[in-house]
């Protein structure tokens, strides 16, 4: 066993012999063979206990045990008590959901601190296959199929090469102490519904079942890798991304065969589920505007584009400038600058400068986003204007509107910032001084 752990660490490039690792250990067979196997590797090792108080005094003899084994090899030792039936009520999700978050970010803070390269957790063979059942009954894309991956940014998972069975075998052949998870045997959990009662129908009927079924898994992930591949090569094509919004070009997501995967591992990054790509294929044939919500992001059908954006939980917020303000930072770059006008006098065109007459000015002048409601006078015109109607004459998106700053005096909109002045604050043959602001994108 210790030689194939070596083998299966170095053959997957898990580990370097100089990093440090944090072994994740919860006092259960898995976990202490892991464990067992660390210490005679000459890796440098802490070790990371959880409880999670959900056994009463059995999670806590599980801590003591822990430590206990830490102090005997003089191991650092981490641990921390978590309140995850109150976590779980408080985010309403299920225990192991609870326990799994709690585990992972605590891991990840002591990793951290301690400068600790990795962290190493003892899933074994039969996890794979319990989490591929898992996957399967809940639904799932190939990607779901293809278990649990040994190697995954900071985690990973050395010992997917055993079977519990070796696992078994090892522990007592070497005489390691272990504690026996009282949960473990519960059929309430799905996992012990697959490990205790699934599983064994498949093994009467295919004794070799737990090896053709690990094979089987590494061949789809050896497909889901083919698979992501050609999705990237398709998203270069299609998706274009900058800090601000992303782009999904309508038309060329229309040539993709079938388009509702396509579109469906597009939006993966942003959290759309799989249940709303239909709704989102139909609105390719309908109006701009319609929206999509994820979690975390908007998407709004736009005439050439699916536009997704952040979703933004900032308050409306109002930024003022004075008389003697020559330049603002945030939340736009503005340059401000007096000048005497002169018959003479040449002023830019471009849409990012404005000219204004100051003695129209009431200051401090506002800095806001536009509101709907919101109306203005456009430059060269006689009659007020919806800015609402402005947009649409511009084909403007739902983002592009959103993200539009208007400078006020007072109640009047003197400026669409970098778009359209209002004629009410021209310069005009009786101006004398003019203040011009410059917009810098």
């Amino acid at each position: 066993m210790l030689t194939r752990f070596i083998d299966y660490i170095a053959k997957n490039h898990l580990l370097n012999p100089e990093d440090k690792i944090l072994l994740a250990v919860s006092g259960g067979i898995d976990s202490m063979v892991l464990l067992n196997l660390f210490t005679k590797t000459g890796f440098e090792i802490g070790i990371a206990h959880c409880n999670f108080q959900l056994r009463g005094l059995e999670s806590d003899e599980d801590e003591g045990f822990v430590s206990k084994v830490a102090t005997t090899h003089t191991i650092p030792y981490f641990s921390k008590k978590f309140d995850t039936a109150e976590y779980a009520g408080d985010l309403g999700i299920s225990i192991q959901m609870a326990a799994r978050e709690l585990r992972y970010l605590w891991f990840e803070e002591v990793r951290l601190a301690k400068k600790y390269d990795f962290i190493a957790l003892a899933h074994n063979k039969n996890d794979v296959i319990e989490t591929f059942f898992i996957n399967v009954s809940r639904g799932t894309g190939i990607k779901g199929l293809t278990g649990i991956r040994n190697k995954q940014n900071k985690i990973i998972r050395p010992l997917l090469f055993a079977t519990r069975r070796e696992i078994e075998e090892y522990c007592s052949e070497n005489k390691i102490q272990y504690r026996e998870d009282s949960s473990n045997i519960s059929t309430k959990y799905s996992r012990n519904k697959i490990r205790h009662h699934i599983i064994p129908e498949f093994e009467e009927l295919n004794p070799g079942f737990y090896r053709t079924m690990y094979e089987t898994i590494e061949r789809l992930s050896e497909a889901e890798k083919i698979y992501a591949k050609a999705i990237e090569e398709k998203r270069k094509e299609v998706v274009k991304e900058n800090r601000e919004k992303v782009l999904i070009d309508i038309a060329k997501l229309k040539n993709l065969h079938p388009s509702a995967t396509y579109l469906f591992e597009f939006l993966k990054p942003y959290q759309f589920p799989r249940q709303i790509i239909p709704g989102i294929i139909n609105a390719l044939k309908g109006i701009p505007g319609k929206q999509f919500l994820s979690p975390t992001h908007r998407l709004i059908k736009d005439r050439e584009h699916l536009i997704i954006t952040e979703i933004s939980i900032e308050e409306p917020k109002r930024f003022y400038i004075d008389d003697s303000t020559t330049s603002l930072a945030h939340p736009l770059s503005l340059l401000l600058k007096k000048m005497d006008w002169t018959p003479d006098s040449v002023f830019s065109t471009s849409p990012n400068i404005a000219c204004l007459d100051i003695e129209k000015l009431n200051f401090p002048l506002m800095l806001r986003k536009w509101q709907k409601g919101d109306y203005f006078q456009p430059l060269g015109m006689d009659n007020i204007k919806k800015i609402s109607d402005y947009f649409v004459d511009k084909k403007s998106s739902l983002p592009e509107k959103e993200n539009t700053w208007i400078l006020f005096s007072g109640a009047k909109i003197v400026w669409i910032i970098g778009q359209r002045l209002d004629d009410r604050f021209k310069i005009t043959e009786n101006t004398e001084v003019i203040l011009q602001i410059e917009y810098k994108p």
